[in-house]
């Protein structure tokens, strides 16, 4: 398996609201990533060593607090770059436009620019998805730093996906490209979607 692709899925993961299965899918996450070692992996196996033990509940509280109550942890990217402007909402509308050219849709009620969308784009479609990833690099450093600055364990998430990125914007994707199947699940059970919008 491309370790990219591997390292973008798990992130995916990882970034999502923990639900009640945050146990197992810290486990099922582990093992997949087991005998892949780079810069891109070692970060994401230390974050779930770290997070594992904790209750799931206790870990939503910080997810919360981490993500959703400062702009300068935000997961929507485009708030780095465009703010509350009309501008947001035509990066928006772009992002989606590149989802659908290479033929794949985000969940309903889910935007484009949610950063744990943007690594499942990229786990399925990778040129397109790693060009996707690279332009936002600026946005993905913000948001680093402010996770530094909140001694935050999802820092090594995505320090994790920057190590993924090269110096240089990648080839972009042929046009039409199928989204390839990945090897495992990248959502929650049905019934942990829904649980926070």
């Amino acid at each position: 398996m491309n370790l990219h692709r591997a390292a973008h899925q798990a992130a995916s993961l990882l970034l999502r609201y923990p639900g009640h299965d945050w146990p197992d899918l810290c486990t099922r996450v582990s093992a997949a990533l087991t005998g892949l070692t780079g810069p891109e992996t070692d970060p994401l196996l230390r974050f779930c060593r770290d997070t594992a033990g904790l209750p799931p509940l206790e870990l939503a509280a910080r997810y919360v607090t981490t993500f959703d109550r400062s702009r300068r942890r935000t997961l929507h990217l485009t708030h780095y770059t465009d703010g509350d402007t009309r501008r947001r909402g035509a990066s928006l509308v772009a992002l989606k436009a590149r989802y659908r050219h290479s033929g794949w849709e985000p969940a309903d009620g889910e935007l484009p620019d949610h950063l744990p969308t943007m690594l499942e784009f990229a786990a399925r479609c990778p040129d397109a998805g790693r060009a996707v990833l690279h332009e936002h690099r600026g946005a993905l450093g913000l948001l680093a730093r402010g996770l530094a600055a909140h001694q935050s364990p999802y820092l090594d998430v995505v320090r994790a996906v920057q190590a993924t990125l090269p110096p240089a914007p990648p080839a972009a994707a042929a046009p039409g490209q199928s989204p390839a199947p990945v090897p495992f699940p990248l959502r929650h059970a049905p019934d942990d979607e829904g649980v926070r919008r």
